[in-house]
């Protein structure tokens, strides 16, 4: 199985476990100039914006200190075209939350980052 197709097997298993705790998926692999998103979900009030890392077990230790500050700026910035292109309003609750992958192990950091 190549990077790209167990990246997307893992966002996949992300996805459902979202979804079982009460999250609605709004979209995924969102791409623009300026970065890519994970997925997109629905918290409550919250729009949220997931980056999700994958590692096997003992590999390049734990996946989510992969999340560089030029990572967070570009989540950010595709976040906001996300945004206007769909038209929320200024007062939408936005969320910026990790998902650590660990073989099949999942760790959630709910606010990991805020917008800079």
């Amino acid at each position: 199985m190549n990077k790209r197709s167990v990246g997307s097997d893992k966002e996949d298993m992300v996805s459902r476990f979202l979804t079982k705790n009460g999250v609605k998926i709004l979209d995924r692999n969102y791409n623009t100039d300026k970065g890519e998103i994970d997925i997109i979900g629905a918290d409550g009030e919250y729009i949220v914006f997931f980056e999700v890392k994958y590692r096997k077990a003992g590999n390049y230790g734990n996946p989510l200190e992969a999340i560089t500050k030029t990572k967070v700026r570009r989540i950010v910035a595709a976040s906001k075209i996300y945004l206007y292109t769909n038209h929320y309003s200024d007062n939408t609750y936005v969320r910026y939350d990790c998902i650590g992958v660990l073989d099949s192990d999942i760790t959630w950091i709910k606010n990991a980052f805020d917008a800079i």
